[in-house]
Formats: structure tokens, sequence, C-alpha cells
């Protein structure tokens, strides 16, 4: 055991190295006339100023929570959350940089070589994200398992929580200030220049475009980056957490074969580590297997990359368990979880990019009233069946090993992180080349092209965030568990969160409704940061001279102002509200009616956000299905009304759905960190 827990830190480097490789490759790549480097450049400068003010901003607080859990909880799980926080800040920042370098060498590579190598360069610009997510993880909970003893001191698994309270943290505000960015900017973008100008998405005259551009960077790969890092670096931790607390009768169903308690603790503690080490070189097979396959169509080389590692992934850690002196149990649990996160994601591509998004455009012909209806009704319809299949794995995990089996259900939806944070980081790389292409003019051919991978960009994106949203489930079950067990073994006694008794349907309700005001916020959020979006787009149409003649220049440095200003101004409270609500909590109302908090956030808040990202994603194909040409094209009475339904939706799926997984879990590992505290 010793020796696979050793080398995980060092496998998590290798990743890291490959990550730098590839960012190689791209920056090597051709970018295309000098317009399109100039294009590029104001958008890389636009993200790479947007991440430098936001994380100025989040070092205050990451110092002052440092302070505080230095004071109150330990040094040592200080220092974690500490790790936790700057490893997931590199996440974000090295994922964006390669991304922006990545998009115009894509619309480049669509211009000059066609749909293969455009596929390859964006979805190596994803990858990039992809590993560099996976080694960090894997590079930050290992090393710090090892510095902190962790492997020869069972009693020592507490303190790495704070590097999961630090990803967490770092995570919510990245989304929700990535989300209002974004969403800000592309509904100005469209509601002025498609619906009132009646100019093409990404027109050069359009002052909103770049500000666009850049916003599908911070939102969709930082964003996103830190989203799925921190749910990867949970579940591990939360796995680690519940078998460092594990009863005899459980380590007899995990670990029958080790007699010594400690050494079945120990091999059951590493299991997560190791199966995430495998992950991650079975994710660098996936990405060999789409460059193998990027003449093949775009759809079926990314889907099958995922397949090919998660079936490594699964062969390696039955393998491993056997080495480790486990049973199959955990491992059946294992597969649960990975086969699960799996159907969430097809599930999520037949609702975003399916028969539901023909029907949403179907019914645009009656106007935007019934195209937002049909595409509400389809996100609602289509909460049911990931909540099955979570359901199911839930079900299966805790029959094979019990709550360590739920824990290890959510480590099998993420081991192979690498791969599906390299699928899902591929869109907004595709959609940015398209955006590029057409403000470069480099001809219907390649926006052809860049269409066709941004239309499928849309739906990896959605499957992300459904991949992202259900792993969600599980790791804050997780989180939960690990949380009553602390609380248990501070206090010396079982706690039972029963729902007969009034303090725990008080923490229920006031958890179910955190989610809902959450994505309030979030909305008002946007809808603020629009308005004045929408009013500077209007007021350099009607002031700059010859800017719909083409012959003047936008001012895009002030949209790009706008929406950084807006983001960074908006994100806080959300933010605030997830960190501050467990604490009041569990302070004045006690640890049990935390407990019912927890279940209840956790339940609304998957529900809610499956339905809102989903409706997001539906209304966006929908639209790209009319402007493929069918039901009238753009410019049609069809198309105005989906491009209303797109521009509700965009908040949904990008800024208010997508943070609400991250809420759950910030609140389930805060809770966990403080538990002793509340007790």
């Amino acid at each position: 055991m010793e020796t696979w827990t050793t080398i995980a830190p060092f496998i998590g480097l290798g990743g890291l190295l490959c990550s730098l490789l590839l960012y190689s490759y791209i920056k090597k790549a051709p970018a295309g006339t000098p317009e399109m480097v100039e294009i590029a450049e104001a958008i890389h400068e636009g993200a790479m100023t947007f991440l430098k003010r936001e994380y100025t901003i989040l070092a205050g607080f990451i110092v002052i929570v440092f302070a505080l859990l230095f004071l109150f909880i330990g040094a040592n799980t200080a220092y974690a959350f500490l790790a936790g926080s700057i490893c997931s800040i590199l996440a974000g920042y090295t994922g964006m940089n390669a991304a922006t370098h990545a998009n115009v060498r894509t619309a480049q590579a669509a211009s000059e070589h066609g749909q293969g190598r455009a596929l390859n360069m964006a979805f190596s610009g994803g990858a990039v994200m992809g590993l560099a997510v996976a080694g960090l993880g894997l590079f930050g909970v290992g090393s710090l398992a090892m510095a902190f003893g962790v492997w020869h001191d069972v009693s020592q698994a507490s303190t790495i929580n704070g590097f999961a309270m630090g990803a967490s943290s770092i995570a919510l505000f990245a989304r929700v200030g990535g989300g209002i960015f974004t969403k800000a900017a592309d509904v100005g973008a469209d509601l002025v220049g498609k619906v009132e100008a009646g100019i093409p998405e990404d027109d050069p005259r359009n002052p909103a475009s770049i500000a666009d551009n850049v916003g599908d960077n911070v939102g969709d790969v930082a964003g996103m980056g830190a989203d799925i890092f921190e749910s990867y670096v949970g579940s591990v931790i939360a796995t680690i957490a519940i078998a460092a607390t594990a009863s005899v009768s459980m380590l007899n169903i995990l670990a029958p074969g080790i007699s010594d308690p400690t050494s079945a603790k120990l091999a059951s503690m590493s299991f997560p580590l190791i199966v995430i080490t495998i992950g991650l070189v079975a994710s660098l097979f996936g990405v060999l297997t789409v460059r193998v396959m990027q003449n093949a169509d775009p759809g079926a080389a990314l889907r099958y990359s995922t397949f090919v590692s998660a079936a490594l992934m699964l062969a390696g850690s039955w393998w491993v368990a056997g080495q480790l002196g486990l049973s199959n149990q955990p491992v059946w649990a294992l597969c649960a979880g990975c086969l699960a996160g799996i159907a969430i994601g097809l599930i999520t591509e037949y609702y975003t990019g399916g028969k539901p998004v023909r029907d949403i455009a179907e019914a645009s012909k009656t106007g935007s009233a019934t195209n937002i209806i049909s595409g509400l009704a389809v996100g609602m319809e289509s909460v049911a069946l990931p909540t099955i299949g979570i359901v199911i794995a839930i079900g299966l995990a805790f029959h094979f090993a019990g709550l360590y089996g739920i824990g290890i259900a959510a480590v099998g939806m993420l081991a192979t992180v690498g791969i599906t944070m390299s699928v899902d980081a591929y869109g907004p790389i595709a959609d940015n080349a398209g955006g590029i292409t057409e403000m470069a003019g480099l001809g219907e051919e390649t926006r052809k092209i860049t269409d066709g991978l941004d239309s499928l960009g849309n739906t990896t994106a959605a499957m992300g965030k459904g991949f992202a949203i259900g792993s969600a489930a599980l790791t804050a079950l997780a989180l939960f568990s690990a949380y009553t067990s602390a609380i248990g073994a501070k206090t010396g006694a079982k706690i039972v969160i029963d729902v007969t008794e009034p303090i725990v349907v008080v923490g229920l309700f006031i958890g179910a409704m955190i989610p809902y005001l959450a994505a309030s916020i979030t909305m008002r959020s946007v809808g603020k940061a629009a308005f004045e979006m929408v009013e500077e787009v209007r007021r350099q149409f009607r002031e700059i001279p010859g800017l719909m003649e083409g012959t003047a220049k936008p001012d895009t440095k002030r949209c790009v102002d706008i929406s950084t200003t807006a983001a960074l101004r908006e994100m806080i409270l959300p933010g605030l509200l997830a960190v501050l609500a467990p604490v009041v909590v569990g302070f004045l109302l006690g640890p049990v009616a935390l407990g019912g908090m927890l279940v209840g956030a956790t339940v609304s808040g998957v529900l809610l956000a499956l339905m809102m990202a989903n409706s997001g994603g539906a209304w966006d194909n929908a639209k790209k299905y009319i402007e493929e040409g069918n039901l009238g094209g753009k410019g049609s009475d069809p198309h105005k009304a989906a491009v209303v339904g797109d521009t509700v939706g965009d908040p949904f799926k990008d800024t208010s759905g997508p943070s609400l997984n991250i809420l759950i879990k910030l609140m389930s590992v805060i809770s966990l960190v403080l538990a002793p505290l509340f007790v």
C-alpha cells in the first residue's frame, strides 16, 4: 500500500507534465492571419485581466479564512485549506490560458485543414485543462496525506478536509463570477445585436462580441475547471474521511482478509487515491483515442474516449483492490458510480441534443412564449431519469459497501476527470473559434465547420454540467456521512437525523430554501449586469459614426470592463451565503439541525441544478437548429423567438444551475471541517 500512496503524487506531476506538453503543442501551431491574432489577443487579454482581478479579491478571503482555521481548528487544516485554494486557482488559470491560445488555432486549422485537425486542436486545448485538474488534485491530496502522516496515523485524516474546503470556496466564487461575466456579455450581444440590429452572432460590429468570447473562457473553462476540481478532490477526501471512522463491521465488508482494524482502515483510505491515480493514466489513453479518431464523427470520438478511459479505470481498480486486500464490494460500488455518471451524461446528451431540442424549435413557430414554456417543460422532465440514475447508484453503492460505497461511487464518477473535463472544456474553445471565424471573415465553409464543432460543444458542455451535478449528489451525501461520523466521534454517540424531530424539519426547510435563494441572487445579478451591457451596446451603435456600416471599430474594452466589474461585484453575496449558512445554523440550532439543512440543500439543489442546466442547453441548441436553416433559418420569426428563449436559458445553464452543485458541496465540507465546534 505504501508504494501506491507514495507514487500517487508523482503520477499527478506526470499528468501536469503532459498538460504542459500539450500546451507547448498548441502554442507551436499557426495562429492564422494578423487580424485573427489581434482578435485572439483581445480575448486572451480580457480573460486574463478578469482572472487577475478576481483572484486579487479572493486573496483577501483566503487570508481571513486561513487565519480563522489556524486559530480555531488547527494549523494543518489551515495549511490544507491554503493548498486547496491555490491548486483550484492554478487549475482555472492553466486551463483558461490554454483555451485562449487554442481558440484561434482551432479556427485556423478549420480554415486550412478541415474538421479533423480543428477537432484535434480544440480538444487538445480542453485536454490541458482536464489533465491539469486531474494532476493538481492527485498531487495535492497525495502530497498532503503524506506530509500530515495520514498513512501512518488514521487520526490525522481529518486534517486534509481543509483541502476540499479551499477548493470548494474558490470554485463557487469562480463559477458565479465567471457565469455572471459571460451571460452579461452574451445577453447584451444577443438582444441588441441579433434581435434589435439584425446582425449575425459574433459580428465584428457588435461591441459585446469580444466580451462574449472572453466570457466563454472565464465561465465555461476557468469556472467549470474549478467546479470539477472541487468535486474531484471532495469525493476522494470524503471517502477517506468515511474510511477513517469506519466501524469494525464495515471493515469486515471492505477488507475481510485483513485482521488488523488499523491496517484495514488504511487500505480502505488509500483505495480512492489509488483509483484516481489509475484514472489519470486511463485519461491519457482517452486523450490518445481522440487523436486517433479525429477524422471520424466528432461526437463519436469524444464519446468513445470517455468509454475507453472508464473501462481502463475500472479494470485497473479491480486489480488494485485485490493487491490491497480489499474485497470486490468497493469495486462494485465504484462501478455503480461510474456507470451512473456515463448514463447521466448520455441522458443529458439526449435532452440537449435530441428530439426535445427539435420540439422546442417547433414551439418557436408560435412565438417566444411557447418557446419558453416548451424549454421549461423539457428541463423539468429531464430531471427524472438522472435522478433515478443517482438513486440507483446510491442504492447499489450502499448495498455493496455501506456509506463507504457511496463515497467510492462518487470517486468512480470523477476518477477519469482528465478526459471528462477535456471533453467539457473543448466546447467553449470551439465556440470561440466560431466567433473568431466570423469576426475575421474566414468564409462560410470554415464557419460551417466551427458551427458544427460548437453545436457539439453545447452538448458536451451540458453533459459536463450533468456529470458535475450527478457527482455532486453523491459527493455531498458522502460529505454528509463524513460529517455525521465526525459529530458522532466527537460526542461518543451516533447522530440521528430524524425527520419526525421538529428541529430537523426546520433545518430541512432552511436547506431546501437556500438553492432557490442562491439561484435568485445569481439570476438577478445577470439581469443587472446584462442591463448595463445592453445600454452600452445601444449607446455605441447610436453614438459611434459608421459603426453599423463597418467603417468604424467598436469600443470592445468598455464592454469587457462592464462585465468584469459587474461579475466581481455580484459574486460576493452568493459566496457568502454558502459560507455563512452552515456556520449560523450550526452555532444557533446545533449539529442535528445542520444535518437536516444539508439534506434539504442537497435534494433541492441537485434537482434545481439539473432542471436549469438542461433547459438552458436545450434552448441554446434549439436556436442553433433553426440557424442551420430549419424552420425559416436566421432572421425568421421562429429564430427571433428562439433567441429570446436562449437568452433566458443563458443564466440558467451557465450561471445559476452550475453554481448550485458547488453550493451544496461547499456547505457540506464547511460543516465537516467545523464539526468539532458545533458540539
